[in-house]
């Protein structure tokens, strides 16, 4: 149970159009055990930054902008504050709206450490699309979409885990 309210942000994009289809509020997770090589937010990586930030107040601001079509959680990891997140999503799916998921994590270790990290079982079943893997410098692709590079993987959450097997959502 999430005592604490509240989540670190490295920011918010209010109305965003390349990250995830359709008009999406993104949550910027402070956060990142990865460190790509090349990453292009590379100050959202460090644990002491960002703000905190009520996770209410970021729910009332999402229903009082109606051309939102989803949420998307990128980072930092937002698997990193699991149980923020968790919360946040089990409250947005209520909305209803889709939530896409950017994570330096593969889809397979997700669902090898569910049990183990706290928040990433309810996450992960609240997900519809999720961005796995690190980003790779020497597969960066510009024509990429969704992704910075060719080993990530944009998979269909819901498919998979009743498949129990990656199920691409788009290449």
């Amino acid at each position: 149970m999430l005592k604490n309210k509240t989540v670190n942000l490295a920011g918010i994009a209010y109305e965003s159009l390349v990250n995830g289809e359709g008009i999406r509020r993104v949550f910027f997770a402070q956060g990142c055990i990865h460190n790509c090589l090349g990453c292009f937010n590379k100050e959202t990586h460090d644990f002491n930054g960002g703000i905190e930030t009520s996770l209410d107040k970021l729910l009332e601001e999402l229903k009082e902008n109606p051309i939102i079509k989803g949420v998307t959680f990128s980072g930092g990891d937002p698997f990193e504050q699991g149980e923020e997140f968790a919360y946040l999503s089990t409250e947005i799916k209520k909305m209803p709206l889709s939530i896409w998921c950017y994570t330096g994590y593969t889809f397979e270790y997700i669902l090898m450490n569910l049990k183990t990290r706290k928040g990433w079982e309810l996450l992960i079943n609240n997900i519809d699309v999720l961005v796995d893997g690190r980003f790779e410098e020497d597969k960066k692709e510009d024509n990429l979409k969704y992704r910075g590079s060719s080993n990530q993987r944009i998979l269909n959450v819901k498919e998979s885990l009743a498949k129990g097997e990656s199920i691409i959502y788009m290449d």
